[in-house]
């Protein structure tokens, strides 16, 4: 039940696409290393990069004196200022992740070790997992073994560090109203529970009790006034009966006596002791002069009373300070201890955390650090930009002062990189952190990763030399991926043979997997180039540098038309920027204006930075070009045309279509809404959840911020939060978004018959709010999809049909259900063959149509629906399935295996090794089920397959 709600009501496939690589000219920099002559060509760029410049420049001043459509097609070569795409121009991208020739077996290892290793080092151990799942195009996984890392974290160190990753995750730092010291609400995140030492996996998901702001917990030192209120009479009096008292000694600090009793400042430490009652002359004394050691007499008083009362909340902030120097001079532990506490206690800003971490490192105070880095944690990547913050992190002197603290890891620097790279990849501040992350690594899997992604960002620096030894030690230290690295460095250093036999053997010496072909692709020419490409695509249908060169090559052929059908290949299951650059220039290069500006505003929808051109044109300005030869419809036609194209499942279309309407009203929140729903469906998500944030940036009530902030939750696995604000929202305002929300995230479990009514009543009453077609229509489906799952047909049927009456395409796929369910299998297929024709992105489609016809037209569709999606994985399984029904073992598990080379999932992995099992081959299957437990560790199945199996194993022994 769960699983057919879930298909129909939203996305949940969010793939963190969006990474592909732009097309980028060899720069003229390139040209001294590899090839001769170099001056004359930088001379030939630079006459062109100037010629471009004042041709655009005098295309605008034209647009701006004379807006007209004359003007206009005489500035139409500015569409291309830079040329046509060329072959030899094209790279692809080395991924900044660990990668593996046997993903699988890396699968089951990480997992096998996770479970058999001690408790206190799980957190290392799914830490790993991250960086195995870093380079997967799911962040579902990464988030889970983040979030598992963060549960199983004994230290505050390894709390802090997690908790602040898990929060950046969410990029709440872009939310605009919000605190970097609030929190989710529950101790996973929580920047109050972190500060709790201790092993504790059971409490993480438990609601907190930190406050949503820092209040009186704040702390400015220096001239301002301390927020901490303390009541001067309590402290006048609690210092007077301290000075009544009747002491038996005295520490002179100046003209100040400080009358104490010597049993309670012994008892502070060993120093103190041996001093008062060792064999020092201080031991007979009454009176002892403390007026060299720097101390003032306030502090000498606050550690009298603290010797008596052991608290220090009636103290100034800035006292506490010196008492905590005074506690690390002379080893009074109990007090350092307490002054460290409360000092932390009161960090709560970036401003106040510079200033104090200097004490805390200068005192070696663990947890006053420890709420430093906290803050400056939480605040990125802005904090960055605080030199004082950079030069702790960046320098080896700062890396070595937090070391002696105990706030040094290969885990903080790990964050601290990954951040850096998706900032800047070329900065010295990466590279900075790289090299601390390398100081930091341990060996195996750590060293691996730090040489590696120092060796991208050398290669991305254009320092070759450097990035080949990076690579090399990397490949040393066993992660065979970065020898792919070594031949680009060796390439780009003009060595194209020695690179082309370093892939040779990689291939010859491991099982091909498609990246060695794609590799290997570059270093060799003509016929032999292309096989190469044709093998990587067949390996791996989801690299797209195989795809782009075809295109281009084609285009090269001046075969336009094959170029956009073989680049649409990729973009029809993966949409990326870069490829859906190339086919925006093949449009322009047709003359197709009105295509190139839907690819270019969906361009700009997935990166708004995006530079088009070898990276010299800003997305916006082809726009600015491109509008005025593109017939624009005002603001009610674009409303029609986002409704016939949602409707006919065009995701780009409408995203072109939302961004023309953003650009007339860019404070739209229902727009950026929408926005994000078409990018969940198009599997970008973190292009999604930036448009989420917008959204709630953009909210004009609280209502609808509390629904954007529901999403954003769920969206990285907070389901229960996400429930809270949607109730919160209607508790506020009845209203369709917040209702819907609350409907998905209660149908994100395993639903009985109650639950389902209770479901039902909830989508019920938001049909009943006010909303647009497009999203009453999800609705209807929605709930006609609860009523299959209640077994009520006739009201599901109702529910399809009047969706469909709004134009809700995809009910014909929940009607066609109905008609099954009631042995209607020819008006089911029928149904099906509507959606197929009338929505543009229809592999699905032809995937459901399989269900309802004969075995032979069955593998037609599913063959139809591998070939335009390939990452779809029940034709996969269904061949696999019927293979095996003809006892043909070998070929069904080759077709699985077919799949999990480039698409590792829990269903393929779980069949896999079913099948294994059917041969006798336990040991198999045994690797695919720890494979297939590493991606989803509760799966029921596959936790019994695997135990049987280990048993039979064990029997064989």
């Amino acid at each position: 039940m769960q699983h057919n709600i879930l298909a129909t009501m939203r996305s949940l496939k969010i793939i963190d696409g969006c990474m592909g690589t732009q097309v980028y000219a060899l720069n003229p920099s390139d040209t001294g290393t590899t090839t001769v002559g170099c001056g004359v060509g930088e001379k030939i760029l630079q006459h062109i990069h100037d010629h471009i410049k004042a041709q655009t420049l005098r295309t605008k001043s034209v647009h701006n004196l004379q807006p007209s459509m004359d003007a206009v097609v005489t500035a139409e070569g500015s569409f291309l200022p830079y040329g046509l795409p060329m072959t030899e121009l094209l790279e692809p991208k080395i991924e900044p992740s660990m990668r593996s020739f046997d993903f699988v077996e890396t699968l089951a290892d990480v997992y096998r070790r996770t479970e058999n290793c001690p408790q206190f080092e799980k957190s290392g151990m799914f830490l790993e997992q991250c960086a195995v799942f870093r380079g997967l195009a799911d962040p579902k996984l990464f988030r889970r073994s983040l979030r598992s890392a963060r549960q199983h974290a004994v230290d505050v160190h390894m709390k802090v560090v997690l908790a602040s990753w898990l929060r950046y995750e969410r990029r709440e730092d872009e939310l605009i109203g919000l605190s970097s010291m609030d929190c989710c609400g529950r101790n996973l995140e929580c920047p109050k529970a972190t500060l709790v030492p201790g092993y504790d996996p059971e409490s993480v998901y438990d609601s907190c009790m930190c406050s949503s702001n820092c209040g009186s917990s704040c702390f400015y030192y220096g001239n301002e006034a301390s927020v901490l209120v303390v009541d001067e009479v309590e402290v006048e009096e609690c210092s007077t009966s301290s000075e009544e008292e009747d002491g038996d000694m005295s520490f002179c600090i100046g003209e100040n006596e400080i009358r104490c009793r010597r049993f309670n400042m012994a008892s502070l430490s060993r120093p103190f002791k041996t001093m008062l009652y060792g064999g020092f002359m201080e031991s007979w004394r009454e009176k002892i002069n403390f007026s060299q050691n720097g101390f003032s007499a306030e502090v000498m008083r606050a550690a009298e009373i603290f010797s008596r009362t052991k608290r220090l909340d009636q103290f100034e902030p800035n006292l506490v300070l010196e008492l905590l120097s005074l506690a690390n001079r002379f080893c009074c532990k109990e007090m350092k201890s307490a002054c460290d506490s409360y000092l932390a206690s009161l960090v709560c800003d970036l401003e106040n955390a510079v200033l104090l971490v200097e004490y805390g490192l200068e005192d070696n105070a663990y947890l006053l650090v420890a709420a430093c880095l906290q803050v400056f944690l939480r605040e990125l990547p802005s904090s960055m930009h605080c030199s004082a913050v950079t030069k702790l992190f960046c320098s080896p002197e700062g890396r070595d002062r937090l070391a002696l603290v105990g706030h040094s890891s290969f885990m903080l620097y790990y964050f601290l990189s990954q951040i850096a790279m998706e900032e800047e990849m070329r900065s010295n501040t990466t590279v900075m952190l790289l090299e601390r992350l390398v100081e930091c690594a341990a060996d195996g899997w750590e060293k691996q990763l730090a040489f590696h992604l120092l060796g991208v960002v050398m290669l991305e620096r254009k320092e070759y030399k450097d990035a080949q030894h990076w690579f090399e030690a990397a490949v040393e230290a066993g992660h065979v991926y970065s020898s792919v690295g070594i031949a680009r460095a060796k390439y780009k250093r003009g060595h194209t043979y020695s690179a082309y036999k370093l892939m040779n053997s990689l291939i010859s010496d491991y099982k091909p997997v498609g990246w060695m072909y794609q590799e290997r692709s570059l270093y060799c020419v003509g016929k032999e180039k292309m096989m190469d490409l044709i093998s990587a695509t067949e390996l791996d249908p989801t690299l797209s540098f195989p795809y782009k060169y075809r295109a281009v090559s084609l285009l090269e052929d001046k075969k336009i038309e094959p170029a956009i059908a073989e680049i649409n290949k990729i973009i029809g299951f993966k949409v990326s920027p870069d490829c859906l650059e190339l086919r925006a220039w093949f449009l322009i290069a047709m003359e197709d204006y009105e295509g190139a500006l839907r690819d270019v505003r969906a361009i700009l929808t997935l990166d708004p930075n995006y530079m088009l051109f070898y990276g010299n044109m800003h997305g916006d300005h082809l726009v600015e070009l491109l509008c005025p030869v593109v017939k624009q419809g005002c603001l009610a036609d674009c409303w029609m045309e986002l409704y016939e194209r949602w409707s006919s499942v065009d995701d780009i279309g409408s995203l072109a279509v939302v961004h023309q309407m953003l650009a007339k009203d860019p404070g739209k929140s229902l727009l950026r809404f929408r926005q994000s729903l078409l990018l969940l469906r198009l599997n970008s998500q973190k292009a999604a959840m930036r448009s989420l944030r917008l959204a709630r940036n953009h909210s004009t009530s609280d209502h609808e911020r509390l629904v954007y902030e529901g999403w954003i939750l769920y969206d990285t696995g907070h389901r229960e939060e996400a429930l809270a604000k949607a109730e919160e929202s209607i508790s506020i305002q009845r209203s369709f978004e917040a209702y819907f929300l609350k409907a998905y995230a209660l149908a994100d479990s395993v639903l009985d018959s109650e639950s389902s009514t209770y479901v039902i009543h909830i989508l019920e009453e938001a049909l009943r709010c006010p909303s647009d077609g497009l999203r009453k229509g999800q609705a209807l489906n929605n709930l006609g999809s609860v009523y299959v799952d209640c077994d009520k047909l006739d009201l599901a049927a109702d529910c399809y049909m009047n969706a469909l009456n709004i134009k809700h395409t995809r009910a014909h796929q929940g009607l066609a259900r109905v008609y099954h369910l009631k042995n209607h299998r020819k008006a089911a297929y029928d149904e099906m063959t509507k959606l197929i024709e009338k929505a543009r992105n229809n592999a699905s489609a032809y995937e459901k149509r399989s269900e309802y016809c004969d075995r032979d037209m069955a593998k037609n569709d599913l063959s139809m629906a591998t070939q335009l999606d390939p990452l779809r994985t029940y034709p996969y399984r269904y061949r696999a399935a019927v293979l095996m029904d003809d006892h043909k073992e070998a070929e069904a598990i080759a077709e699985l295996t077919r799949a999990i080379d480039f698409r590792p999932d829990l269903q393929l992995l779980h069949l896999r090794a079913a099948f294994h099992d059917s041969i006798g081959d336990y040991v198999s299957t045994v690797r695919d089920c720890e494979a297939a437990l590493c991606l989803d560790p509760n799966h029921a199945e596959t936790i019994e397959l695997c135990k049987n199996a280990r048993e039979r194993i064990k029997e064989q022994n």
